[in-house]
């Protein structure tokens, strides 16, 4: 294993991704450098169904993922022996395209006897703050809002997360999503809600904020979806109007919640926020504020690490390096893709159909 005889700074580590509709290669290493990088969109395969197909997504990953690491090893104008070890999501995400990424590891680990190193789609998403930001140490709060997760995290280290709250039903990212559909807005939903939020008033739907001041920890969305198509359905407000309404009721219930798993489980030196919903403008603001209010300090990736990406892996791998020291041969060739893997396992399980992970 080459990190035997490197420092950790010049580790090198290939990462893929293939969770659901990005496909992602990328070159990191233990510096925070990203040497090379390419990511293959699915938006306009998906895009007629309204949402992600798995059986098509799974077919696109297995098309494009060859040709994506040809590509990023010739630019980066490394082989693979000179890789440390590949990384690979292993789960949670839609199996088929999982398994196409972590399959694909597999091999190119057997081959170049490198190893493997199967990562938590998740704590990809809980780390990529570090790979930007080399001051953000442990232990911070982490609020993680996709498009299949909500969670607040209180991140201890590498490998180790205390769940403080999840969804019971729809995540935020897929509210934005199912928002759009009701709005006719197309395929991402959430950046086109966003951008006509910026058009209404966000006062201007008396829509609802569930579980706010509740004593439950967790998050609900799934009302807040269904008042929506109310709110479209009635006639009365424009989809403007609507969206920033929208847009204003998650922002709420986001700081409602992470102000309970403060006041309980804090304090905390750092706020951070991870994920597809962390590209939003307006929740980046609202968070930052937050954390001014209550003297943390905020940190959230740059919006090209905060959707699916190869990076965020091949990071992981590099903080997994770290803490397992070069005599780590990696995960066994036999690590199962999983659908569903918690960062907590040990979390209580909740009402509802929340656990997504």
């Amino acid at each position: 294993m080459g990190s035997a005889t490197h420092t950790l700074d010049s580790t090198l580590v290939l990462g893929i991704e293939s969770s659901c509709d990005e496909t992602a290669v990328a070159l990191v290493r233990g510096d925070r450098t990203i040497v090379a990088q390419a990511i293959a969109s699915q938006e306009a395969e998906h895009a007629p169904y309204g949402g992600v197909v798995p059986e098509i997504a799974a077919r696109a990953h297995a098309e494009r993922l060859a040709p994506m690491l040809e590509k990023v090893m010739a630019e980066a104008g490394v082989t693979l022996a000179e890789v440390d070890a590949i990384a690979a999501t292993a789960g949670p995400g839609l199996i088929g395209g999982v398994m196409v990424g972590l399959v694909s590891a597999k091999a190119l680990a057997m081959a170049a006897h490198t190893p493997l190193i199967a990562v938590n789609h998740l704590e990809g998403h809980a780390l990529s703050p570090r790979l930007a930001d080399a001051e953000l140490g442990f232990p911070y709060l982490l609020l993680l809002v996709s498009g299949g997760h909500c969670q607040i995290l209180a991140v201890e280290g590498v490998g180790r997360y205390r769940r403080l709250a999840t969804t019971i039903d729809d995540a935020l990212g897929e509210a934005f999503d199912k928002t759009a559909k009701i709005l006719g807005l197309g395929y991402p939903g959430g950046p086109a809600v966003e951008r006509l939020a910026r058009e209404g008033d966000p006062k201007a739907v008396p829509l609802p904020r569930p579980l706010k001041g509740s004593s439950e920890p967790h998050f609900s969305f799934a009302g807040l979806k269904s008042a929506v198509l109310r709110a479209k359905e009635s006639g009365a407000h424009s989809d403007a109007d609507i969206c920033a309404s929208f847009q204003q009721a998650a922002v709420e219930c986001l700081i409602d919640r992470l102000a309970r798993a403060l006041n309980t489980a804090g304090p905390f030196p750092a706020l951070v926020v991870a994920g597809g919903v962390a590209a939003n403008k307006a929740i980046r603001a609202a968070l930052e504020g937050f954390a001014q209010r209550h003297a943390m300090r905020f940190t959230a990736p740059p919006l090209q690490l905060c959707t699916d990406n190869a990076a965020m892996i091949a990071w992981a791998g590099c903080e997994r390096l770290a803490l397992e020291g070069a005599d780590f041969a990696g995960d066994p060739l036999d690590f199962v893709a999983r659908p569903r893997w918690p960062l907590d396992p040990a979390a209580e399980p909740v009402r509802g159909a929340g656990v997504k992970a």
